[in-house]
């Protein structure tokens, strides 16, 4: 066995190992839990500062420097041109083209998807795509009589394996080619790993096209009726009605304090459009006030029997108030629509409830029920302001189609809206020229892809094509920070020889093993740790180990390089293992056990594959 590290090593280990039970948790924000690790990593190294046997130090700027790391500025930069691609509606056309053949041939239509979204994948922000493709999916599953549940979760996983096969496929790609850098190992082609990964893949997909929609259960989204569940109507109090002479206190007692009112119009037909006045407990009415209120359809009209009114419609601004609601003349939402918010890991709402972040008032959108990743769901006539929402919970929400489109370009909340109509702007053209032009000069290799991807960054903004307001909400905190602090672990790992000792320990308890076996069962830990944690934790912790792991054996360093990377992708087993498992879980309303029906059959033709490929291609 290998000698005991000393305490700087051993303090790393234990770090990483708290790291790794802090990712995992998801009441505690992944920002908030990589900022921790950072600052003790900071602390402790600056208290006692470490200088090892052979000349290695550790300066606390080493930590610091991470968040101007190049790997850091290339993905927030491809962040920001995936949204510009996103909000400009520059995959339009893509989409259209695989839109078009559902009726005539569904299932190689299928294939056709899966192809095309896993392609698209290994070059740009899978988050995009996917948001583009549901509704397509959810149009086609309607209109050849599918569950859209065969459909939606396939996908999705094509797109993660597209994001292996490029070094810009995914953020996990370019940190892990970033921290084989400190080994020596320079990958410098933006296909270097997409041999492999295309081999692979035929496996992979042709499984998610045969076989995993059979596995799915019939599932009904949350959102399975797009029309609108909560109405803007008006009472008005009439002569001889249960209000005249109330206060409005006593009004609302009448209704249990369920009715909401949300203006009171005193004066209406008398002089002009009348007056609103203060909505005071102590308010008295009179004959010919109006109440502005809003609610479900059923509750509106017990509202109308219990205080003996008239109730009338409100269609977007207008009232009319010369026809009463009634089975002939229905309540109207005109310009109203529905929309699910995802709750993710680090977005505003996480951890958080509805009545803290202001939600209504913030986005003029009202919540009507909260479908939740485990656990019974919450609607709208129970307290869901009070209500700590969770990764993979979904909002659903009503408001204008204008506010509903507001929330889902402002960057800080996956949206879905429940519509096939997809964004066109003048501006899809530029956008998709530029984003053509960062990935063809680094795929030629032509300039680096930090470069590349910033003077596309320089490009939205000079041709006016992204607000500065989209573009500082497409950089996600929470992927930057784990990136920053895996990175910073791994140079501690690495330079205190903590890294070392774990592959000693490692090649140790494995020698009898052939070296094909070890690479293999990195993977597969790897994997497994990646619907656990982050994949770029999973990563950043286990690069470092595998590239010492293959210097203890003195075997090529790439094999087991690309062992941790292609298991740190694999993120197909749980709905929190990637951001856009949580937008399928949402989309077809999937329970966790479906990711595991599919995901872990998909990881073990994926680990397979590679356990072959892998070997044969590096002569082990």
């Amino acid at each position: 066995m290998p000698l005991a590290p000393d305490p700087h090593a051993i303090f790393t280990m234990v770090l990483t190992l708290v790291a790794l039970l802090l990712f995992s948790r998801d009441r505690i924000p992944l920002e908030t839990s990589c900022l921790f690790i950072l600052v003790v990593l900071i602390v402790v190294f600056f208290v006692a500062p470490y200088e090892a046997a052979n000349g290695a130090i550790i300066d606390v700027s080493d930590f610091i420097k991470f968040f101007g790391n190049q790997a850091v500025v290339a993905i927030g930069a491809l962040m920001v041109l995936g949204k510009g691609l996103e909000e400009t509606g520059a995959l339009r056309p893509l989409v259209l083209m695989m839109s078009s053949g559902w009726k005539a041939r569904p299932k190689m239509t299928m294939l056709l998807t899966l192809t095309v979204s896993a392609i698209a994948s290994a070059f740009l922000n899978n988050t995009p795509i996917v948001v583009m493709l549901l509704p397509v999916l959810v149009a086609a599953a309607i209109r050849t009589h599918q569950s859209p549940s065969g459909l939606l979760m396939p996908m999705g996983l094509a797109t993660i394996i597209g994001g292996m096969s490029t070094t810009i496929g995914t953020s996990t790609n370019l940190m892990a080619v970033d921290i084989a850098s400190d080994f020596g190992l320079t990958i410098n082609s933006l296909f270097y790993f997409t041999f492999p990964v295309a081999i692979a893949s035929v496996f992979g997909l042709g499984f998610l096209w045969l076989l995993a929609p059979k596995l799915l259960p019939e599932r009904v989204p949350p959102m399975d009726d797009t029309s609108p569940r909560v109405f803007n109507a008006i009472l008005r109090v009439t002569e001889g009605s249960y209000p005249q002479g109330k206060t409005l206190s006593e009004v609302l007692a009448k209704t249990g304090n369920r009715m909401q009112v949300t203006r009171i119009q005193r004066g209406y037909g008398l002089f002009g459009e009348g007056l609103f006045i203060t909505k005071l407990p102590s308010v008295e009415m009179q004959p010919g006030d109006l109440l502005y209120v809003n609610d479900r359809p059923d509750n509106l009209k017990e509202f109308e029997r219990e205080l003996g009114l008239t109730l009338y419609s409100v269609d977007g601004e207008d009232a009319d108030l010369d026809t009463p609601v009634d089975d002939a003349h229905p309540l109207t939402a005109k310009g109203q629509a529905l929309a699910e918010v995802v709750v993710t890991r680090g977005s505003l709402l996480h951890q958080r409830t509805l009545n803290a972040v202001k939600f209504v008032a913030r986005y003029n959108l009202l919540p009507l029920a909260i479908h939740r990743a485990k656990g019974l769901d919450v609607e709208s006539d129970g307290n869901m302001g009070d209500v700590r929402l969770r990764a993979g919970d979904v909002l659903l929400v009503q408001g204008t189609e204008e506010a509903i489109r507001d929330l889902r370009q402002g960057g800080a909340m996956l949206v879905l809206d429940g519509k096939v109509s997809l964004p066109d702007t003048k501006n899809a053209r530029r956008a998709l020229a530029i984003s053509a032009f960062v990935i063809g000069t680094a795929a030629f290799g032509i300039l680096p892809i930090v470069v590349s991807a910033l003077i596309g960054v320089c490009l939205l903004v000079i041709t006016r094509t992204m607000r500065w307001s989209s573009l500082l909400g497409a950089i996600s905190a929470p992927v930057i920070m784990i990136i920053v602090t895996s990175l910073a672990l791994s140079l501690a790992l690495l330079r205190t020889g903590g890294a070392e000792y774990i592959a000693q320990v490692f090649v140790a308890s494995t020698q009898t093993l052939p070296t094909p076996f070890i690479v293999s069962g990195l993977m597969l830990v790897t994997a497994v740790l990646t619907n656990v944690v982050s994949n770029a934790a999973a990563a950043g912790i286990g690069v470092p180990i595998a590239l010492s792991v293959a210097q203890q054996l003195g075997a090529p360093p790439e094999p087991f390089f690309l062992a941790v990377l292609f298991g740190a992708n694999m993120s197909f087993a749980t709905p929190m293992g990637y951001q856009t498992n949580l937008l399928v879980m949402a989309a077809g309303g999937y329970k966790f056990s479906d990711f595991l029906r599919v995901g872990v059959p998909l990881t073990l033709i994926m680990w397979l594959a590679f356990s072959i490929i892998l070997p044969f291609m590096y002569k082990l």
